[in-house]
């Protein structure tokens, strides 16, 4: 990888076709473990950490999103060369997935994207204001039950403390608040061009109680008709924590009634 970053990856085998599972900011691929399981029956997954966050280098210097599609090629190359994949992502892996698909199409035979859009955000204040709730962690955590006390709960929490790692002084995430920030400030940055040239088959799917409004889901399709969206009846913008079994159907159903398509021609 670029400036000697380390990209860990998880791979499921199979003899399916390759697919790739991107989680989203301050997250990690352990938390994508369910969908690869419920997966890895029909096809051969690859689980990325990508840059700043879970196994994969802490603090790389380079956050652009070209990095970021970088690092997904490069596993591409070394873990299914000469193959196309699937790629399917979540927030910003979803908007990683994307990039990816739209840089280098003859390496995505198909795209998901779960909570993911391509607008950004003008307000620098969002991002800001991840940053700084990141940094307002009083970390170390001393141990699960006082990680828990600061931060709630929901089914994002229980990821984070589930992906918290052991230091000496106690337990700490596996992600820095700066590297969020500048990570978000670069998905912020509205990729319009990019997804009205897309020409890989993508399946949108967005929770009940997710981040888009009606207008913002809309108009994604609008701006390139040949998409499939799929609006699910529960979940919020981690679906694929708390609307599992209903992010998982769409999922499939999706992706292997394409696939049979396909071998049928």
């Amino acid at each position: 990888m670029s400036e000697h970053v380390s990209i860990t990856v998880t791979e499921f085998g199979g003899d399916g076709l390759p697919l790739v599972l991107l989680h989203g900011l301050a997250g990690s691929s352990r938390e994508m473990l369910p969908t690869a399981w419920a997966l890895s029956d029909a096809f051969r997954v690859l689980l990325i950490d990508q840059r700043g966050h879970g196994l994969s280098t802490r603090g790389p210097a380079d956050l652009s999103r070209e990095a970021f599609v970088d690092d997904v090629v490069q596993v591409l190359a070394q873990h299914a060369p000469g193959q196309r994949c699937i790629l399917v992502g979540q927030s910003m892996g979803a908007h990683t997935a994307f990039l990816t698909a739209a840089a280098r199409p003859d390496l995505v035979e198909r795209l998901v994207m779960l909570e993911g859009h391509v607008a950004g955000n003008d307000d620098p204040g969002e991002a800001v204001g991840l940053g700084e709730y990141f940094a307002s962690w009083p970390v170390p955590f001393t141990d699960e039950d006082e990680a828990r006390t600061f931060l709630g709960s929901g089914a994002i929490v229980d990821a984070w403390i589930a992906d918290l790692e052991v230091a000496h002084e106690g337990l700490r995430p596996r992600f820095d608040a700066d590297v969020m920030q500048r990570t978000i400030e670069a998905v912020h940055e509205p990729r319009w061009d990019e997804w009205e040239s897309l020409g890989t088959p993508t399946l949108a799917v967005f929770a009940k109680n997710g981040m888009f409004s009606n207008a913002e889901r809309d108009e994604l399709v609008r701006r390139r008709p040949g998409t499939h969206r799929v609006d699910l009846s529960a979940g919020s913008h981690d679906a694929h924590l708390d609307a599992f079994d209903e992010w998982i159907g769409a999922l499939r159903g999706w992706l292997l009634s394409d696939a049979e398509a396909s071998a049928a021609r």
